[in-house]
């Protein structure tokens, strides 16, 4: 089954930093063979609270998701963001 990461932005407090966290990133995730399916993008919120920003990745599986964060990469850009953003980051497995 694949395995998909999905991250929901609550708060954004640099998007200079952001973009620098998202290039960093986009190596790891093209290194790992994960395929973006939304990364930001228009929105609107039906129910619930908005998010400022919502990123989707599918990965060939839940394991292959989870190599990708544990990877030195990924966690390289992690530390790039820092405590720019607040957010709800999920490894969930799909269909």
């Amino acid at each position: 089954m694949k395995g998909y990461i999905i991250a929901v932005y609550e708060k954004i407090n640099d998007n200079k930093i952001l973009k620098e966290y998202a290039e960093k990133a986009g190596i790891a995730v093209k290194k790992y063979s994960g395929k973006i399916l939304v990364r930001g993008g228009k929105s609107e919120c039906i129910e619930g609270s908005s998010s400022p920003r919502t990123v989707i990745l599918e990965f060939s599986s839940v394991d292959m998701a989870k190599k990708f964060y544990h990877s030195k990469e990924y966690q390289e850009a992690k530390k790039i963001l820092g405590d720019t953003a607040k957010r709800n980051y999920q490894i969930i497995e799909g269909a």
